[in-house]
């Protein structure tokens, strides 16, 4: 007995280790995916963020330039003008008007200042390396630092009385680097704040998503190991448009200094890969739940004709945008059911319709019923399916070669859940004429009446 027993007890033991081993891995992917979660929010903010700092720092150097510029051109009228009056020309401190904040000096050829103030000149002015530049070029922007102070000076070449001059404008920037520096703190504080929560979001989604796996290590390890391979068709799908996402956020931390108009598309490719993103997490937690049996379906007298109707017509501007026409031709059919699940496998069934549809095609929806059973039929005039990729159709994440771009892989298998949760079949054929035809068979209510 005791030989007997020793093969047994090696077995367990090894499979023990084996869901141990499971249970580690379980915990990895999860911190993975809160890591890779709070990774990718990390790298948009820091994009954003550049983006939102270098217009703001833009907005706020060019209003000082043409600041600056005023104040210049106001001096070089004067030094323009036919009789100038005999205080001299309006250096030193402005308060009050578009130059207000600005301080000038006038600089002669020969380095010598003209118009020496009452209350004196700031230490470090004329600046001379932008004075040279001046004469060199006839025009010198700077930002520079005079006694601790940040300041913009401006040194731009005029004409007057005494020959060719510069003039040196100096802007103080004192409140303009402030603003830059609390937009800086708000940044690097919100951008920590959303970072964890977007961590506690990740782990919440991963608890819930790894929740079945987590239910089944101690008896299923054949789902483990069906959790292993979705987790891996679930990482291939998320990997394209991770990357449009991770190349547009480097696009757009290259070229931070231009404006918004020219990397448009770059915040578009975002948009729309983080809208396919939402709708294949969606996806995943909806079968994730659907496999824990979290989700209750509610049980509602409704008739599936009026149900394919609204949920056709919810899809008529997708279709024309791709030139199909959906042809609804519902008959009443009284089911018992959830409106809303129905509603989305209807949509499931027309959307998949129009993407192999080609332009100019058509899409028909039909429901009969005949006392015992409800019947929805949804056909395209596409290419049709290969006999030998029928029986994967509903597998989830399987598409088939050449299929059209934009799809999860995951609506007929969703499709397939709702009809089973249902009591229903499902089932899919090619049409002699061209293109496929989805069948579903639901029990009437009249049907489920009797049978109670």
């Amino acid at each position: 007995m005791a030989e007997q027993s020793e093969p047994g007890a090696s077995g367990d033991r090894v499979e023990q280790q084996a869901l141990q081993g499971d249970a580690r891995l379980v915990r990895g992917v999860g911190w993975r995916l809160v890591l890779f979660s709070g990774g990718t929010t990390l790298l948009i903010l820091l994009a954003l963020g550049a983006l939102l700092y270098v217009r703001v720092a833009s907005s706020l150097e060019t209003t000082g330039i043409a600041q600056l510029d005023a104040r210049a051109d106001s001096l070089k009228q004067f030094l323009g003008g036919a009789d100038n009056p005999g205080d001299g020309p309006p250096t030193g401190l402005v308060f009050g008007g578009g130059s207000s904040g600005t301080f000038a000096v006038l600089v002669t050829a020969d380095g010598t200042r003209i118009g020496d103030l009452n209350g004196g000149v700031p230490t470090g002015l004329p600046n001379q390396a932008s004075v040279a530049a001046a004469w060199q070029t006839g025009r010198d922007i700077r930002d520079t630092v005079l006694a601790s102070v940040p300041v913009r000076i401006l040194s731009v070449t005029a004409s007057s009385r005494v020959g060719t001059i510069v003039i040196q404008v100096v802007q103080d920037r004192t409140d303009e680097q402030k603003t830059l520096d609390v937009i800086v703190d708000v940044l690097i504080v919100g951008g920590l704040l959303a970072l964890v929560v977007a961590g506690g979001f990740g782990a919440l989604y991963a608890r819930r998503a790894l929740a079945p796996i987590r239910a089944s290590l101690a008896n299923q390890r054949l789902a483990l190991r069906r959790q292993r391979e979705f987790a891996a068709d679930a990482s291939h799908e998320l990997r394209t448009p991770l990357t449009v996402i991770r190349s547009s956020v480097e696009y757009l931390a290259r070229h931070g200094s231009e404006p918004v108009a020219t990397v448009g598309d770059a915040l578009e490719d975002i948009t729309a890969e983080v809208r396919q993103l939402s709708t294949l997490v969606d996806d995943l937690l909806l079968l994730a739940r659907s496999d824990s049996g979290a989700i209750e379906l509610d049980r509602l007298p409704l008739d599936l004709g009026d149900v394919a109707g609204e949920a056709a017509s919810t899809l008529v501007q997708p279709a024309a945008d791709r030139n199909v026409r959906i042809v609804v031709d519902p008959e009443p059919a009284a089911v018992i059911g959830d409106p809303v699940r129905l509603r989305q496998l209807v949509a499931i069934l027309v959307d998949n319709a129009i993407r192999h549809s080609p332009p100019g095609g058509e899409v028909k929806v039909a429901v009969r019923g005949d006392g015992r059973t409800a019947i929805l039929s949804v056909e395209d005039q596409g290419t049709g399916i290969r006999p030998e990729d029928l029986p994967r159709v509903f597998d989830r994440f399987w598409r088939a070669p050449g299929a059209p771009a934009g799809g999860t892989g995951l609506g007929l298998a969703i499709a397939q859940w709702i009809v089973e949760r249902h009591g229903g079949r499902i089932s899919v054929v090619n049409r002699a004429e061209a293109g496929a035809r989805f069948n579903v068979q639901l029990p009437s209510s009249n049907a489920q009446a009797t049978r109670a």
